[in-house]
Formats: structure tokens, sequence, C-alpha cells
């Protein structure tokens, strides 16, 4: 029998994960392998505000792309 392309049922092959708000780095690390991923790629966005004197960053945004680890394929 031939083997299907398409997607079974079940978790998505990749994903993204946010770092929450007061959530250390490594505690999303540890959150996705615990979803039975593994993360392979970081990215960082500035977070800006509006103010009088122009535009300004205030924060960062992280995310890990992610695919599913070779255990839980």
């Amino acid at each position: 029998m031939p083997k299907s392309n398409k997607k079974q049922h079940g978790k998505p092959n990749k994903k993204r994960f946010f770092v929450q708000e007061n959530e250390t780095i490594q505690a999303c690390l540890d959150r996705i392998k615990v979803a039975g991923y593994q993360p392979i790629r970081r990215i960082e966005k500035p977070v800006f505000k509006e103010s009088q004197t122009g535009v300004e960053p205030v924060s960062r945004e992280i995310i890990f792309d992610t695919v599913l680890s070779k255990s839980e394929q």
C-alpha cells in the first residue's frame, strides 16, 4: 500500500509558540518539549508605543517556530 502524503489526524507538523508575558524563555522551551515539539527557529519582534516624542520600543515579542519531535511522529 503506498504511503499517503496527506496529514494524518493528530498534531500538526509545525507550530508557533509565543513566550507569554511573565514567562521565562526556559519555561516556554519546557512547554514546547512537553507538547512534543522541537524548536527550530527563534524570532524576536520589537513592540513599539507611540508617544508625543515619536515611536519608542517598549518590549519585545519572542516566538519559536517548532516542528514535531521525531518521537511524536
